[in-house]
């Protein structure tokens, strides 16, 4: 009885999950389904050149897992029964469908988050996704010569967002608003290569500044301060996706999944949690932040704690903390500040060209990694010794016997 094993997600987390279960598990005895709504996988670190303009490469799913023995499914999930252990989805003709799993890997990832306020819905933009940056791209392209736009956030993708913009559409008046100072979580050398960036590039920056609302033609800060804008970017932040509060499952107030060491579930034990939907504690306690440069490992150390425990092998122990923020600051210059393994920023730090080729490397390495799913593992794939307890629909408190 092969054993069937659902990843909900195509994203880097999901997909290189998928792919490293079917290098590790042996074909006749793993279905391995992989569920996405879209085709093409998305780069998503790659956003903010898509809004501006770039032209992203398409790497459809049906070649990245062709002769991989894992089967895509296009659908939306709508629904997950953790204690039936059942997934429902929903196909682009709006056919329901319910799947039922041994193991379920979650990597459901997150959406951006409005942060309740006024107006953002309704009137900003948001790139984190490809719908929404597509969006962004045509609203862009049709801006005339010296409208505004403010890029209301400054985190990493907020950074990148603005100095991506500026870059490409010189003749626009790019802002940045950020809560805090800019860049103040960077060592110095970090900060000042920042703000020299930002001067060459033109970009207004509002430091130490809180939108409070957001409308078609401005955003409000707190101090009652109008800041015009043509086009308001909203990047303070990522919401997870809002299926796994609905379930059994427990989860944070963030409605993140909490895992133990191993991506599992510490409520449902067949069901395993990684990247933006997981909560995940990295060196010193802290929670790993959202991002590719932390979800990756989660998926690597899930699927080989998944495949150890039906093959009967040791539990991994993937090393989940972090050597560097790498930031693309357009396509010309960059800065990769080196951080502690709990991801506080060092003195050291790459700035410029050889930064930016240093981010580009980054990228592209974890875009082939994913792509090439059955590639630079060793060893063969393992046979599977557990026999999949399968849970009866009328009950299901209690497994029946395989």
């Amino acid at each position: 009885m092969q054993q069937r094993i659902i990843v909900l997600g195509a994203g880097y987390t999901g997909a290189t999950a998928a792919g490293r279960l079917a290098k590790r598990l042996h074909r006749d005895d793993v279905a391995i389904t992989l569920v996405n709504a879209e085709p093409d996988f998305v780069e998503r670190v790659r956003m903010h050149q898509l809004a501006a303009g770039q032209d992203l490469e398409p790497r459809p799913f049906s070649a990245m897992f062709a002769g991989t023995g894992v089967e895509l499914k296009l659908a939306r999930v709508t629904g997950v029964d953790a204690d039936r252990k059942t997934v429902t989805v929903t196909g682009a003709d709006g056919t329901e469908e319910l799947l039922e799993y041994d193991t379920l890997v979650y990597a459901l990832g997150s959406g951006w988050n409005d942060g309740g306020v006024p107006g953002v819905t309704e009137h900003a933009h948001e790139i984190a996704g490809r719908p929404g940056a597509l969006r962004l791209r045509e609203r862009l392209a049709r801006l005339d010569a010296g409208q505004p736009v403010v890029v209301v956030g400054g985190g990493l993708t907020g950074l990148e967002a603005a100095t991506e913009i500026a870059e490409a559409r010189p003749d626009l008046d790019v802002a940045l608003a950020a809560r805090g100072g800019l860049g103040d979580w960077l060592s110095d050398k970090g900060r000042a290569h920042l703000r020299g960036v930002c001067d060459r590039l033109g970009i207004t920056v509002h430091e130490h500044t809180a939108v409070t609302a957001v409308a078609a033609d401005r955003v409000t800060t707190a101090d009652g301060t109008e800041i015009p804008a043509a086009v308001t970017v909203w990047t303070t932040g990522f919401a997870v996706h809002p299926i796994a509060r609905a379930t059994t499952l427990e989860v944070t107030e963030t409605g993140q999944i909490v895992v133990d060491r191993t991506m599992r579930s510490v409520s449902h034990p067949d069901v395993y949690a990684i990247g933006d939907a997981a909560m995940v504690m990295g060196p010193g306690d802290k929670p790993l932040r959202m991002s590719c440069a932390s979800g990756v490992p989660t998926a690597w150390q899930a699927a080989d704690a998944v495949a150890a425990r039906l093959t009967g092998g040791k539990l991994p122990k993937v090393p989940l903390r972090y050597f560097n923020q790498c930031i693309s600051l357009g396509r010309r210059d960059g800065l990769i500040q080196y951080v502690t393994a709990d991801d506080r920023a060092v003195r050291a730090a790459l700035t410029g060209r050889l930064a930016a080729g240093y981010k580009e490397l980054i990228c592209k390495g974890a875009v082939w990694g994913v792509t090439h799913p059955l590639i630079g593992l060793p060893g063969r794939p393992r046979r599977v010794t557990a026999r999949p307890a399968r849970v009866d629909r009328a009950d299901p408190a209690a497994p029946a016997a395989a």
